[in-house]
């Protein structure tokens, strides 16, 4: 823990307290010593004060934030946008200012897109604080008071109780039934139990370290004092927080290819561009109309509405996806869930329901699996009257969720606990403590009282000299009990015996006497149960070809248990521990981190290193989780995913998603509409790119087929602002492929033109080009004037094919149907009416130099366009029956899935 300190302490400036070595392997009056205070009267007004100057407030620190005007500014040193805002400069020296304007409003959307992301993960430190407790009850100069968290000191002395956040992190030092939700901090799901004893073992995981209590943590049972021995970010929280600021942030999959399309289509544009212009030149050409011509064909070849497709796709999804209980907190995290390998999730609320539910009884030799009325009465009393949980007027049990679980079992069998109790009141208690390991309680019955206990089994067998059957008592099998206890252990679950003792008088309560010679009645197996519909989540994590592996700092029995129900695991599966894994070196992490499927009792940075140990290997890694020890992996993670209702404020500052339900399941709609979202930006890249290659693939051809020039710089520009505009637009409503849940995720090292795409808008480009020619051809030899006006209405009425035949990549638009994408298809008939008014109003025949054309001409026009969409509904017809793109396709496939095609002509 000093070693933590160290690290906290220099990361972010803190002047917070370092904690003694291991406090919890310290005597408590050596601790009380090394602090400098007394137990009973705490520290002195003075004293106190002296140490908060010296310490600083008990708070945890964030480092130096970069300002909002550098966040902003820092969002145009992307070259993608870099090379955008040269074709702004470009466009506006050619006198086109409408396009100008379009690619600067892009660039800035996307500067105030990028800079909300990045002010967003500023703040996952701030909520940490929320964790803090407000006020806290200290003793100080003999007498108790109370005080603002902030002001709590190393050496003070801290009251607890039920509903109380615990202010600092303490060694214990006084505990009456003493229980405290760790949940957040470590992944159990119910209440760690506290003693005062010194333990001996070094490198305790936090679940294990009974005798401490942790900031952010709340108190659920009992009361007692606590030494102060950490504060600020010399707190376990504060680790954590060290943990947030340093752990890097990696880009999703779409940035990577985004940024790397940029690169390599700029280098491409500048290349063509320079051997059209050279070519212009020495063919005669005007050099100042070559020279508007070649940086007109820049500015079309980079499309540069592929950024507002690419926020509109994301936007559009994040709507889509709150409506099914998930909120994006960061839009390219939808496309990243597409591309998602492994999902790495916690046990406790992600996976199970987060709340106790006795699910086990063992009673008369006898197992039963639900409670009902044929559990034998003496059980049932036992549960409902050796139990402190109690209904509300709502009807909500209250209390211990181990108790509420109890309280429960007995009411679905029959025996209201507030029944009970009036039948036979207490008369008497003996509290539960870690050293008996036991609680009893003593009730009046006709003709004198009963004893009632529970507790932990091999306590309690060794106090039961008989065992309770339907034929009455017999001597205790403790061996065969103590088998029976084991085996439910092995399955997970927490199991608790009960036990009676019939006394005739019970005026005196002493444990020793009336914890002797008991009936031994049976075993209740409890465990945190797995939701109802994860399992069926799970089951469609692996038909996308998606492993999900838990992580949970739980017991290891528990996990196995919950993960065998799950099928996450099977029984041969190894469970690594956090021990383990402590021991274990990064390398070895490595090579065997993608044969595990179950982690337990791991630490925070333990989380961490998995994921980063899967990223290693080429994985794409989702994390769930709700927790305090979840947020370093949420946010290293390449997609972050925490629980709404029951996560910490902590996770889902952290996190990319949110799951409002907290409900598994909701994460396979969201990979459903991250596939669906990247399919569709794959098809306006191959859409626009197609477009912008049969437009320079015109201009470079013409030249060597002895034609002039077959567009001006005007009708490129019309071109590339309304084909890849609304129609590319439209495209991001595209509904989901028929199969994007029945195939393996995107490989991530994938290109972007993988899957025939780069084969596509090569052949498609040159058809598009040719086919213009041919009308270009055709009109120039037979002496029509009106070529260049041909060439330009083939080229957008193919492109506007061309959007309607790729709205998927395997089924035809017959069989998807022209309305299943109203916005698409209002675009294309948008687009059709726009270049007829440009052919045959007067005004805008002067704008865009062109010529009405006549019937003939533009009936050649409309069949030569029409090639076009006919062909890619052959090429789509060729790959449904897998004659094309084999190779490219199979390469996609993980050997481990199962692929499914669709088949149909």
């Amino acid at each position: 823990m000093n070693d933590i300190h160290d690290t906290a302490a220099s990361g972010v400036g803190s002047r917070s307290a370092a904690a003694p070595p291991e406090p919890w392997r310290r005597p408590i009056a050596e601790l009380l010593r090394q602090l400098g205070v007394d137990a009973e009267g705490g520290l002195g007004v003075e004293e106190a004060r002296r140490r908060l100057a010296a310490h600083g407030p008990n708070r945890l620190l964030e480092g130096k934030r970069r300002s909002p005007v550098r966040m902003f500014v820092g969002q145009f040193a992307d070259f993608m946008i870099v090379v955008l805002i040269l074709a702004a400069v470009v466009a506006g020296m050619v006198g086109e200012p409408q396009d100008a304007i379009a690619i600067v409003v892009i660039v800035v959307l996307n500067a105030i897109i990028g800079f909300v992301q990045e002010f967003r993960a500023e703040r996952a430190m701030a909520a940490l604080k929320l964790l803090a407790a407000p006020s806290a009850q200290v003793r100080r100069a003999g007498t108790v008071c109370v005080v603002s968290a902030e002001e709590v000191v190393p050496g003070d002395i801290v009251l607890l109780e039920a509903g109380s956040v615990v202010p600092a992190d303490l060694r214990m030092f006084e505990s009456m039934q003493l229980r405290i939700d760790e949940a957040a901090l470590t992944g159990e799901s119910h209440p760690a139990e506290k003693t005062i004893d010194v333990l001996h073992e070094a490198d305790l995981p936090i679940g294990d370290r009974r005798n401490m209590a942790y900031k952010g943590t709340l108190v659920s049972y009992g009361r007692g004092r606590g030494l102060v021995v950490a504060t600020g970010m010399a707190t376990e929280i504060g680790h954590i927080a060290v943990l947030l600021s340093t752990t890097e942030q990696v880009r999703t999959p779409l940035q990577k290819r985004l940024a790397a399309f940029g690169k390599r289509l700029a280098l491409v544009v500048i290349a063509v561009c320079a051997i059209i212009f050279t070519i212009g030149l020495l063919r005669g050409e005007p050099p100042v109309m070559m020279f508007l011509t070649a940086i007109s064909l820049a500015v079309a070849a980079i499309p540069e509405a592929l950024p507002a497709v690419v926020t509109v796709s994301l936007a559009i999804g994040a709507r889509n996806m709150v409506r099914k209980n998930a909120l994006i907190r960061h839009l390219p995290a939808v496309e990243t869930l597409g591309s998602v390998t492994y999902i790495c999730t916690d046990k406790t609320g992600t996976l199970t329901e987060n709340r106790m539910r006795a699910t086990e009884f063992h009673v008369g030799g006898v197992t039963q699996r639900e409670p009902s009325d044929t559990l034998p009465a003496v059980l049932l009393r036992a549960l409902a009257l050796n139990n402190d949980a109690r209904r509300d007027d709502s009807g909500e049990i209250l209390g211990d969720p181990t108790e509420t679980a109890l309280y429960a079992a007995a009411a679905a069998a029959g025996l209201e606990g507030a029944a009970a109790a009036k039948e036979a009141p207490r008369l008497a208690e003996i509290p539960f403590d870690s050293g008996r390991a036991l609680m009893t309680t003593v009730h009046r019955v006709p003709g004198g009282a009963v004893a009632f206990a529970k507790g932990a089994p091999e306590r309690l067998l060794e106090r039961c000299t008989r065992q309770w059957t339907r034929s009455g008592p017999l001597p205790v099998q403790r061996q065969e009990l103590a088998r029976v206890s084991e085996e439910m252990a092995a399955r997970g679950l927490r199991v608790l015996a009960f036990a009676c003792r019939e006394l005739g008088q019970a005026d005196a309560i002493d444990s020793e006497a009336i914890e002797g010679e008991l009936c031994f009645i049976g075993f209740v197996g409890l465990i945190d149960p797995p939701r109802a519909e994860a399992e069926e989540a799970v089951r469609t994590c692996r038909t996308a070809g998606i492993t999900p592996v838990m992580i949970t700092g739980d017991h290891p029995a528990t996990a196995r248990a919950i993960a065998m129900d799950l099928g996450i695991a099977t029984e041969d599966d190894e469970i690594l521990t956090g021990k383990g894994m402590a021991a274990m070196p990064e390398a070895q992490l490595s090579r065997r981190v993608d044969a595990l499927r179950v982690y337990a009792r791991v630490a925070p940075e333990q989380k961490n290193a998995i994921v980063g140990a899967l990223q290693r290997r080429g994985e794409f890694v989702a994390m769930t989780g709700d927790g305090v020890n979840d947020a370093p992996a949420l946010k290293r993670a390449d997609i972050g995913v925490a629980m709404g209702r029951i996560g910490t404020d902590v996770a889902r500052e952290a996190a990319d998603m949110v799951l409002l339900d907290d409900n598994f399941a909701t994460i396979v709609a969201a990979v459903r509409e991250g596939r669906r979202i990247f399919d569709n930006i794959r098809k306006f890249i191959r859409y626009a790119l197609t477009g912008n290659s049969a437009e320079i693939w015109t201009l470079f051809l013409a030249p060597f087929l002895f034609l002039p020039l077959p567009l001006l710089p005007i009708h490129i520009l019309w071109i590339n602002l309304v084909t890849d505009g609304l129609p590319g637009l439209a495209l991001a409503v595209e509904p989901a492929e028929r199969n994007v849940m029945k195939r393996p995720p995107r490989p991530p090292q994938e290109s972007i033109f993988a899957g025939g795409m780069w084969q596509h808008m090569l052949w498609v480009g040159l058809l598009m080009a040719g086919v213009s020619l041919v009308a270009q051809a055709w009109a120039y030899h037979t002496g029509s004037a009106h070529w260049q006006s041909m060439v330009f209405t083939v080229l957008t009425l193919a492109q506007m094919g061309h959007v309607l035949a790729i709205r998927s990549e395997r089924d035809s638009l017959f069989t998807l149907g022209l309305f299943s994408n109203v916005p698409l298809l209002g675009a294309v008939l948008l687009t059709f009416g726009l270049q007829m008014a440009i052919l045959y109003v007067h005004p805008l025949q002067m704008v865009f130099r062109t010529a009405p054309l006549s019937a003939e001409e533009l009936l050649i026009c409309f069949g030569l366009s029409t090639v076009v969409f006919v062909s890619v509904e052959i090429e789509k017809w060729m790959f449904r029956r897998g004659w094309i793109y084999r190779n490219d396709n199979q390469a996609r496939k993980p050997e481990n899935v199962q692929w499914h095609e669709e088949g149909g002509s």
